[in-house]
């Protein structure tokens, strides 16, 4: 069994995972940047009401981002600390694979994206392609006309944005080349992770606690990678 973590962003979530039963809890909120409180409590609530004891903990599956320094930190602290305390497997995966994950079946690219603030996404693109469904570069932290500059072909949009830059980003890319999904079926979702994780961990892809690190969308000062650049 696994618990799949989400603190990539104020979206947060949690779920619980049976390789055999498939998804047996899941829980996702709007935190109000109050990870470090809500995280363990949630924790534990999900598993006292699903019925599940620490102990039948096999796995834990956490989201590595792109996303916020101090979602992102809590997050996998809690992880790792689940791992080493109870002998369990640890998977990290991208947030941008999970949010494009349950969209494969789409006939267009998809892009994945995050909110990174002050009018900023953090995106990728997913297609299929020679290695099966993959994101075909790095990801981007790119402002929304510059999102706009780089789609060149009709491509979906899902994932985190706010209804004003989801608007903004439809007004300049115009409807035959940006298709946003309804938020409820666009959403970031833990179950989603969850699964992805399950399917690491099955593969025996796991990760080592003591190096395992985040994909922030920025350094805690505010500066950018530049490998993850795009004005």
């Amino acid at each position: 069994m696994l618990l799949a973590i989400d603190t990539s962003t104020r979206q947060a979530g949690i779920a619980l995972y049976d390789g055999d039963r498939g998804l047996l809890a899941e829980y996702n909120w709007l935190s109000a940047n109050r990870h470090t409180e809500e995280l363990l409590p949630a924790i534990a609530q999900m598993l006292e009401r699903a019925e599940v004891a620490p102990g039948r903990l096999a796995a834990v599956g956490v989201a590595i981002g792109p996303g916020s320094f101090t979602g992102l930190r809590v997050g996998l602290a809690a992880a790792k600390g689940l791992a080493l305390a109870r002998g369990l497997k640890l998977v990290g995966v991208s947030t941008l694979d999970f949010t494009a994950y349950p969209h494969q079946a789409q006939a267009r690219p998809v892009i994945a994206l995050v909110q990174a603030g002050r009018g900023r996404v953090c995106w990728a693109r997913y297609e299929h392609g020679p290695a099966g469904w993959a994101a075909s570069a790095p990801y981007t932290l790119a402002t929304l006309p510059a999102l706009a500059a780089a789609v060149a072909e009709p491509v979906v949009f899902v994932g985190e944005l706010s209804q004003a830059d989801r608007q903004a980003l439809a007004d300049q890319l115009g409807p035959a080349r940006g298709e946003f999904l309804p938020p409820a079926l666009s959403a970031r979702r833990a179950a989603c992770l969850a699964e992805l994780a399950w399917a690491h961990h099955a593969a025996g892809r796991w990760a080592d606690p003591a190096t395992l690190s985040p994909l922030y969308m920025q350094q805690p000062d505010g500066s950018v990678t530049p490998a993850a650049a795009s004005a």
